[in-house]
């Protein structure tokens, strides 16, 4: 691995903030303070420091080098090692949260901290991994996102998401003027019934009953179950809530991604009612270095898109797709905010739709 590809291990970094948190805390740091730690380097210090560290728009210089950094074994080792180290970090978080005395707002950080490294750690990963050829990394990928309870994401993605972005049909692309709020709760309610439907409609294709252990989600679910009587008997009823709650945090977290990744582009329409190919012109693209380090490039959202089998490592940078203002950790935070989303994105998306509308009359395809 070259040396700037060694700031992909800045993960981990990631994954110590509830271990500095606890530190803080035994120093004597009030716990309902301390326990918002994390949040405050991922949505503070870390918007600041992609303003210092710039953007990276340098791309493979050609097909030879593109070959040769999807065959570093490497690349692969430090996603799935992100696995046992998020579930290592989440028994800590766990049981930290069961015995350590904190107040109502150190018990919030704490969840709220611990949901959004597991949509980091788990789900970002997860996204990552069950793209990829073989049984192996789909199969690591769905464990992470049995962890946070949203195994349903593995099916819907793949299945839905990727065939329907940047249309009305696509739960998990957002509508120019959709408030995040809205968004997330329909996400986190639609998008499992669309997994299960997904999935019973592959068996009965092949003449199998959608209550049966082919059932992908079945399998996952009964994994999560033991996840929780583990949970449970361990922990208590605390520790059995905080599992279950800090999973919807992760998953929302997700959502509030998702949202951020697609919002208000939509592919045109031809003669015949067909949706145009999906390109890197239909996801938002940002190039901030050190979030795409952390994120392992899910940034170069476009280009993945347009090659989803594409390793983290050889994704793109395409200065025509359309750009966000800041990286994610800034748009997570803008977001959250809609008057303001609006005020910042609407114009950039009428501006860049006005653009597609260009390219798709002046290539009207077959």
């Amino acid at each position: 691995m070259r040396l700037r590809d060694l700031g992909y291990l800045t993960v981990f970094i990631t994954a110590s903030l509830p271990l500095q948190s606890a530190c803080m805390m035994r120093a004597g740091m009030p716990a309902d303070l301390a326990a918002w730690w994390p949040l405050l380097v991922i949505f503070g210090i870390v918007p600041l420091l992609d303003l210092a560290g710039g953007r990276e728009l340098r791309n493979p210089i050609d097909p030879a080098e593109v070959q040769r950094l999807e065959r570093q074994r490497g690349f692969r080792l430090l996603t799935w090692a992100c696995l046992p180290v998020w579930l290592g970090l989440l028994t800590f978080c766990i049981a930290w949260f069961t015995l350590m005395p904190m107040g109502i707002a150190g018990q919030v950080g704490w969840l709220l901290s611990t949901g959004v490294i597991g949509g980091i750690l788990a789900i970002n990963v997860a996204h990552e991994l069950i793209h990829k050829a073989g049984w192996l990394e789909p199969w690591l990928g769905g464990i992470a996102l049995t962890s946070v309870g949203y195994p349903g994401f593995k099916i819907e993605h793949l299945r839905g998401h990727h065939v329907h972005v940047s249309t009305p049909g696509d739960t998990s692309s957002a509508a120019r003027g959709e408030s995040v709020y809205r968004f997330i709760a329909r996400g986190l309610t639609v998008n499992p019934r669309t997994a299960w439907q997904l999935e019973a409609e592959r068996l009965g294709r092949r003449g199998r009953s959608a209550w049966s252990l082919h059932n992908e989600m079945l399998r996952w679910w009964l994994l999560w179950l033991a996840m929780l009587v583990l949970t449970a008997v361990l922990c208590g009823f605390t520790g059995t809530a905080f599992f279950v709650a800090q999973g919807v945090v992760a998953a929302s977290t997700l959502e509030v991604i998702n949202y951020i990744e697609h919002y208000g582009l939509r592919r045109a329409r031809d003669a015949q009612g067909r949706y145009e190919r999906v390109t890197h012109l239909h996801s938002w693209n940002a190039s901030e270095r050190l979030t795409n380090w952390l994120l392992f490039q899910l940034q170069r959202h476009s280009d993945h898109h347009a090659h989803a089998r594409r390793r983290y490592q050889v994704l793109l940078h395409h200065p025509d797709s359309p750009q966000l203002p800041a990286g994610y950790a800034a748009m997570f935070v803008l977001a959250l905010i809609p008057p303001l989303w609006r005020k910042i994105m609407d114009p950039r998306v009428d501006r860049h739709q006005a653009a597609l509308a260009l390219v798709s009359s002046a290539n009207p395809g077959p």
